[in-house]
């Protein structure tokens, strides 16, 4: 078997996400989208596929933003012919894909990570959405789930709810007793433990020295939650790295007294040295690193260096499937547990085939204005459907579990 061709189709869809000034995603207006399918090609007919996933619509609360509805931005769709993803597919990708066999995805992958060194555009997300899409044809061709490929036994695994970042909405996550609202509201849903983004909006003004947000504040947000939701369920903080370590230190020592599980990224990743500092001094268990660059070997030395407690990895982190099971056997290794990070099927399958503790998957990022639950249109089913007791359930169809409606994909391609 060997690989003839990779693409993209892009096709249309509809988005209810917007951007803060400092880039951050929250809820906004509904606009239209061009959305990518990555498509790996056989010479025997196998084909893989991966789609960047996203499947949020605005719920009844969303009108509570003061948007119009139901209208798009205006914005134009961008031409195909010049998308980026393709762009980079058919100068970079596909002359060195053509003709490989498509099971050979340490080799793949080896020499996509070289030819990251001089192309700049060679991302991490677009290098894992090449290996997913080879981790997909596999399974579609031996008509196995990926999990199973690995070796994996679990066909469930305990989700949290991610939050988006605080915001100023009204009805939104405002406040800290806003926070506590949508806790209460998602261990409704049946999830077991709920995870935090405080506000990291940055004001400047003549007097500001770095516009950090306030850590009373996220302290507060925390409080109200745990308050609400009681003891029996797990809570997390993660304040987007803006902090410094005293302020990283506060907020470890507050949130120990309120039996939060962990603590993610206080503070900028690039300064190993603090993350050591701040370890040493918590009893809370702080996880790390989550955007450092440097895949696999970031991880390693951040357990070597004791920067954290938990590593934390995802597919979109470490550049595909392939190089994060090489995280899990890091972890393994020096008996350390590994949370993955961002929600999607490559992390639940690697989650289904991991035996060291990786206890919770990331499912997110969540709004009290939006519905994560729906389907998208381009879906048949969901590919992490979530049940009344907060397990996610791995898919058991071929390949990663995509369950693709061609029909509406065809009738919307750009």
């Amino acid at each position: 078997m060997k690989i003839v061709d990779v693409d993209v189709v892009t096709f249309h869809a509809k988005s209810w996400l917007g951007s803060n000034k400092d880039g951050h995603q929250g809820p906004g207006r509904e606009h239209d989208i061009a959305h990518p399918m990555i498509r790996i090609m056989t010479d025997e007919g196998a084909v893989g596929y991966h789609i960047p996933y996203q499947q949020l619509i605005p719920n009844e609360r969303h009108a509570l933003l003061g948007l119009e509805s139901g209208k798009s931005s205006g914005k134009p769709l961008p031409d195909p012919k010049h998308d980026p993803i393709q762009g980079v597919i058919d100068k970079v990708i596909k002359p060195l894909l053509v003709g490989e066999d498509p099971m050979a995805r340490e080799k793949i992958h080896n020499k996509l990570w070289v030819m990251q060194r001089s192309s700049k555009r060679l991302t991490d997300r677009l290098v894992c959405f090449i290996d997913l899409a080879l981790w997909d044809l596999a399974g579609r061709a031996f008509n196995q789930p990926v999990y199973k490929l690995l070796g994996g036994h679990r066909t469930k695994v305990k989700a949290y709810a991610s939050t988006m970042i605080g915001d100023q909405l009204e009805g939104g996550l405002n406040t800290p007793e806003a926070f506590a609202d949508y806790a209460e509201e998602c261990k409704k849903r049946g999830y077991q433990a709920f995870k935090l983004h405080t506000w990291a909006e940055r004001t400047w003004t003549e007097s500001t020295i770095s516009a950090s947000p306030d850590p009373k504040r996220d302290i507060a947000a925390c409080r109200a939650v745990r308050e609400r939701v009681g003891d029996d369920m797990d809570l997390m903080l993660d304040p987007y790295h803006y902090y410094n370590r005293e302020q990283a230190l506060y907020l470890g020592k507050e949130l120990e007294k309120l039996n939060f599980a962990w603590l993610e990224e206080p503070m900028d990743e690039y300064s190993l040295s603090s993350y050591i500092w701040l370890a040493e001094r918590l009893d809370i268990p702080v996880i790390g690193p989550e955007v450092h660059k440097g895949k696999l070997a970031s991880r390693a030395e951040w357990i070597v260096r004791k920067a954290s407690d938990i590593c934390r990895a995802g597919v979109m982190n470490v550049g595909g499937l392939t190089p994060l099971m090489k995280v899990v056997g890091l972890c393994e290794a020096f008996g350390v547990r590994l949370e993955l990070h961002s929600p999607g099927p490559g992390n639940l399958h690697a989650m289904a085939a991991m035996t060291i503790p990786g206890e919770y998957y990331e499912r997110g990022m969540l709004h009290p204005f939006l519905n994560y639950d729906h389907v998208p249109a381009w879906l048949h089913s969901s590919v992490e459907h979530m049940d009344e007791e907060g397990y996610v359930h791995v898919p058991d169809k071929p390949g990663l579990g995509w369950d693709i409606n061609f029909d509406y994909i065809d009738a919307h391609r750009l």
